[in-house]
């Protein structure tokens, strides 16, 4: 059966709301989008021709120390990062897609998520009967990974009325479907509910392995950003579609997400403004902390045969911190450096920010928060609006996300969406 294919024309550009992007150079614009605004410097099509602009952290932290941080500015620099390595332009179209009857896990999850079914839900007679499922696929760009599955749930009602919405992202090794218990709570609540399976998971994924031999290609190769900024580009495309929608409410979009998913909304909203309310999950975290404080092992666990096959291609008899940046800078340029918490966690204000962590985390070490915790709070503060910044560390909690963290994220959309 042939899926329907819809182009979207009157989408509005990806990046067109994002200032200050101004040059671009002739040989990238044939990878943008249509009408794509001007980016001031001029990107490389690899990281080995980027490599003089990959600044090393001491002198980034140094000089941000120093002076104040133009957030513009560094939006800007974190967007050309990601076109950086993007496939070819193509517009912005919708196909219509079927249920996942068996979706593929990557690693062997639990059969369901206590945290997840405790998620506050609205008492509604006949709930399934009146729940509006749509399956799609996005088309990002081309190629296999531009197509970005979608999982959206509403309630049917009549009254064509524009609804807040919030996007959830998935942890790892998992995919859209596992969210679920998620999308109906909030659905029932009378948010449009979005996920998605993130890049080489899910429908994206062809067996066991695909995340962690893209991993592993990323740094052989340095084509592809797997680890977090390819699925961002994917979110500032899904902004584009989900502001057009007559069902949503522009102003109100959300986005959330647990581990892996939780860095993905953590610099999905740092790269797109339009995510309106932000809350990360067991995602925030300082990567050039853990590497100065030799805090990397909890993270580099998570992904072990990434950093196995980079320690052997640099000829080390163990990981060690200088694998650990070599990594970093190489699959993700800037993430331990001068797009880390420190600097893009301050960049959210004066969207409403709350940040869930176990306090005992050994992959978000809690310490190393305390800086972004702190300027953020100065940014925050200085605009006077404290009360839109918020993390949590629950007390005895590891890597997890736990019932009271979905109570949280759940009352804080609530609160800041349905005033």
């Amino acid at each position: 059966m042939s899926l329907s294919l819809t182009l979207i024309s009157h989408v509005r550009p990806a990046l067109a709301h994002i200032t200050g992007l101004r040059h671009v150079a002739p040989s990238v614009r044939t990878h943008l989008p249509y009408s794509l605004p001007y980016i001031n410097t001029q990107l490389s099509q690899s990281h080995n021709k980027n490599k003089n602009n990959v600044i090393k952290t001491s002198a980034v932290a140094n000089k941000m120390e120093q002076e104040s941080i133009d957030f513009v500015e560094l939006r800007s620099r974190f967007v050309q990062t990601l076109l950086s390595r993007r496939t070819a332009r193509v517009p912005l179209s919708v196909e219509v897609a079927k249920p996942v009857a068996n979706p593929l896990f990557q690693d062997n999850p639990p059969r369901s998520s206590e945290a997840m079914e405790s998620c506050p839900k609205a008492n509604i007679t006949g709930f399934k009967d009146l729940l509006k499922e749509e399956n799609l696929y996005l088309i990002t760009e081309a190629g296999e990974q531009g197509r970005l599955p979608l999982l959206i749930l509403s309630m049917k009602d009549n009254n064509h009325q524009r609804k807040p919405a919030v996007v959830f992202l998935h942890s790892t090794n998992k995919n859209k479907e596992w969210v679920r218990p998620l999308l109906e709570a909030y659905a029932s609540r009378g948010y449009v509910a979005i996920a998605i399976d993130s890049r080489y998971h899910g429908e994206r994924a062809s067996s066991k392995t695909t995340y962690q031999d893209a991993l592993i290609s990323s740094w052989k190769k340095g084509d592809t950003m797997p680890f977090i900024f390819d699925t961002v580009w994917d979110l500032i495309r899904l902004a584009d579609y989900l502001e057009e929608r007559q069902d949503i409410d522009p102003a109100r979009i959300g986005i959330t997400g647990e581990s892996l998913g939780g860095m993905h909304a953590w610099f999905g909203a740092f790269a797109d403004t339009r995510y309106a309310v932000v809350v990360p999950i067991i995602g925030v975290q300082g990567f050039r902390w853990a590497i100065e404080n030799d805090k990397w092992q909890g993270r580099v666990d998570s992904i072990k045969p990434l950093f196995e096959g980079a320690r052997i291609d640099l000829g080390k008899s163990e990981i060690d911190k200088e694998v650990v940046e070599k990594v970093w800078d190489r699959i993700a340029p800037g993430l331990d450096s001068h797009f880390d918490s420190p600097y893009s966690i301050p960049a959210l204000e004066p969207h409403p920010l709350l940040i869930l962590n176990g306090a005992e985390d050994p992959r978000c070490p809690l310490a190393g928060l305390k800086i972004p915790e702190s300027r953020a709070s100065k940014v925050y503060g200085e605009a006077h609006s404290l009360d839109k910044f918020k993390l949590i560390a629950q007390p005895g909690i590891g890597h997890q996300m736990t019932s009271l963290m979905v109570k949280e994220a759940s009352d804080w959309f609530d609160r800041f969406f349905k005033k």
